[in-house]
C-alpha cells in the first residue's frame, strides 16, 4: 500500500486538516503543458512551444544565424523566440494607444505582392513613398513575399503585430535608403532596437563583429549614432499605415516621423572601391 507521503508528492491536493484526508485529483487536471500534451493552437500555422522549447529554439537560431545571417527563416525563429512574453506585448500596447495603431490592428491589413500593386507602384511620381519602396525593391532584386509566417507567437493578436513589423522592414529601409548588404542591416537593426526594443534586433547589432574594420569604423562613428538617436527620437515606426502613405511626399514623412536619412552608404562605398582602384593604378605605374 502506497505511504500518504507518496501520495502528497504525486498529487493536487485540497486543504483539510491531514493530508490522509486530502482528495486525490485526476493527473491530467494539473499536468503542466509538455510536448506530450502540447496544446492546440491558436491560429492558423501556430505552433505552442515550451519554456524550455523557447530557449533552446532561441539559443540555437541566435547562434546559427550568427554565422550565417543570410539565414531569414532563423533570424525570424528567433525574433518570436525572444519576443515573448514583454516585448511583443509592449509593441502591442504601443499600437493600442495610437489611433492608426488601432486601426491597423483592427483592420490587419497584409503587405504582399498581391495587397500592393506593384506596377501602379512604379508609376507614382518619384518623391513619393511608394516610388520609394518599390524603387528600393528593384533595386535589390527583394519581393514583399519573402517575410516568413509567425509560427511561434502564442497571442493570436501579438502574433499580428509580429508579422506586420516584419513586413513593414522593406519599408524602413525604402524610408532610411540603407542597403540590405551586411553593413546596412546592421544599421538598420540598431535603428529598429531603439524604436521597437525587439530584442532579436538588438542581438542582430552583435554581426558587427563580423564587418571589415572600415566598415566598424563606420558603424561606430556614424551609423550607430544615427541609429539611436533617429531610434529614439521618432515615433514608433510601427504606427505608420504604409497602405495610406504611398502616394505622400517621402521626405515629408520623414520630417513627420522625426527621421532624418542617413549618409548614402552605398555612394560611401563606391567612392571607396573608386579610391582603391586609382590607388592600386597609381602604385602599379611606379
Amino acid at each position: 500500500m502506497a505511504k500518504p507521503q507518496q501520495n502528497c508528492l504525486r498529487a493536487v491536493f485540497r486543504s483539510s486538516a491531514t493530508c490522509s484526508s486530502w482528495r486525490l485529483l485526476p493527473i491530467a487536471s494539473y499536468r503542466s503543458f509538455s510536448v506530450l500534451n502540447r496544446p492546440p493552437p491558436n491560429y492558423e500555422g501556430h505552433v505552442p512551444l515550451t519554456r524550455v522549447e523557447r530557449a533552446g529554439l532561441a539559443f540555437g537560431s541566435a547562434l546559427w544565424s550568427f554565422f550565417d545571417p543570410t539565414r531569414a527563416d532563423l533570424i525570424a525563429a528567433l525574433g518570436e523566440a525572444t519576443a515573448q512574453p514583454y516585448f511583443i506585448t509592449r509593441l502591442r500596447n504601443a499600437m493600442l494607444v495610437s489611433p492608426t495603431g488601432r486601426r491597423i490592428l483592427r483592420d490587419r491589413p497584409r503587405l504582399t505582392s498581391q495587397t500592393l500593386n506593384l506596377d501602379y507602384l512604379r508609376s507614382l511620381p518619384t518623391n513619393t513613398v511608394g516610388r520609394a519602396y518599390i524603387t528600393w525593391l528593384d533595386l535589390e532584386g527583394v519581393s514583399p513575399d519573402t517575410r516568413d509566417t509567425v509560427r511561434y507567437i502564442d497571442d493570436p493578436e501579438c502574433a499580428y503585430v509580429m508579422q506586420r513589423y516584419r513586413e513593414c522592414h522593406d519599408f524602413y529601409h525604402a524610408l532610411t535608403g540603407l542597403p540590405i548588404m551586411r553593413e546596412g542591416e546592421v544599421a538598420l537593426k540598431a535603428f529598429e532596437f531603439a524604436n521597437t526594443l525587439l530584442p532579436m534586433t538588438g542581438l542582430s547589432i552583435g554581426a558587427v563583429a563580423t564587418l571589415k574594420r572600415p566598415e566598424r569604423e563606420r558603424f561606430f562613428s556614424v551609423y550607430g549614432p544615427w541609429a539611436i538617436r533617429n531610434g529614439v527620437n521618432s515615433q514608433e515606426v510601427i504606427n505608420i499605415y504604409w497602405e495610406e502613405e504611398l502616394e505622400n511626399d517621402v521626405d515629408a514623412l520623414r520630417e513627420r516621423l522625426g527621421i532624418e536619412k542617413p549618409p548614402d552608404l552605398r555612394a560611401i562605398r563606391k567612392a571607396e572601391r573608386e579610391k582603391k582602384k586609382r590607388e592600386k593604378a597609381s602604385n602599379g605605374s611606379l
